[in-house]
């Protein structure tokens, strides 16, 4: 059982729920960078939650299969077609043997998620089948997808076709997107008004924004409280001596552009980090397409965890609606 890939699309690598349990090595979780859409689309064909996927960054690949199989495409608006016909997002259908998917113009969002029951069956590398391009790990070959590639399908019995995901269960974003954020250790190293206005900016998603992490520009450059650099911590006031890096964490080089750590990031290095967006706020940011205006909401540990147990919430509704 496979899939032929005859176009491979702008950026399509292979993603599940990650690898945690190696940051501390310097090996990032990777997985899917909108974690709800990718496990609805599983659900949505049968599979597990976190069986592996295809994730399509702006354009979707051309896909041959050479098996019958059920398909479900969520995430971005990039609507599917089954040898040209268009079929629905968020919703399973079926792709008889030797049937092309291809999918037409993205309309939103940035990243789809393309499950195919059974799942991708690359192998497992350190308890996940996500790729992580920087390590040239996991995934088909640790890289992103080419023309010619072979993708081994697992074994599944699919659901049927036609089940679909409530509207009121896709999670959309408003203009500005919103990004609810805890400030961090270093926050008392901005001043006061700097802090205000980091909060009160519009800022835009950067050209520069990818599965490491995505800037943000237009907003207010920061100003810092007069200090002696310790040894070792660099001229530049955004400089600390080397630091973890949570994922999440907001750094900003310079003071100047912040930079949303995400799934494929490095584990520590020797910026300050103004603070960190919350989990339940990470997969908005793997649909935010380049110039998208953006505000940072400052928010307290018992809101963070509260917004993770309506995620969790919304998690559950999707699983007991399709079960």
């Amino acid at each position: 059982m496979a899939i032929n890939v005859i176009k491979a699309g702008l950026s399509t690598t292979v993603q599940d729920l990650g690898r945690p349990g190696f940051y501390h090595i310097g090996i990032p979780t990777s997985g899917g960078m909108d974690m709800l859409s990718l496990a609805a689309a599983n659900l949505l064909v049968g599979n597990t939650a976190g069986d592996a996927v295809l994730e399509a960054v702006f354009m979707g690949p051309e896909l041959e299969f050479t098996v019958d199989a059920t398909v479900a495409v969520t995430g971005a608006d990039m609507p599917p077609k089954v040898d040209g016909v268009e079929q629905a997002t968020w919703t399973s259908f079926r792709v008889k043997k030797g049937q092309v998917l291809s999918f037409g113009f993205l309309k939103s969002g940035a990243r789809a998620y393309i499950a195919v029951s059974g799942g991708i069956d690359v192998p497992v590398v350190l308890g996940s089948r996500s790729t992580y391009t920087l390590g040239a790990l996991g995934g088909h070959h640790g890289r992103k997808l080419d023309a010619g590639d072979v993708l081994p399908v697992g074994q599944g019995r699919g659901a049927a076709e036609g089940r679909t995901l409530p509207d009121g269960l896709r999670r959309k974003h408003g203009m500005p997107a919103e990004l609810r954020m805890l400030p961090g250790l270093y926050w008392h190293r901005i001043t006061e008004a700097a802090g205000e206005r980091f909060f009160e900016d519009t800022w835009k998603v950067a050209p520069e924004a990818d599965r490491i992490g995505y800037r943000f520009k237009a907003g207010h450059p920061l100003e810092f409280v007069p200090r002696e650099q310790p040894f070792g911590a660099g001229s530049d006031p955004s400089n600390i001596v080397d630091a973890c890096y949570p994922y999440g964490s907001v750094q900003v080089p310079g003071g100047t552009e912040p930079i949303v750590l995400h799934r494929d990031a490095v584990s520590g290095g020797g910026y300050f980090m103004v603070g960190t967006v919350i989990s339940a706020d990470m997969d908005l940011i793997g649909q935010l397409q380049p110039h998208t205006p953006t505000r940072f909401v400052k928010v307290t540990m018992e809101e963070a965890l509260a917004a993770r147990a309506d995620r969790r919430k919304v998690l559950d509704g999707i699983a007991a609606g399709l079960a």
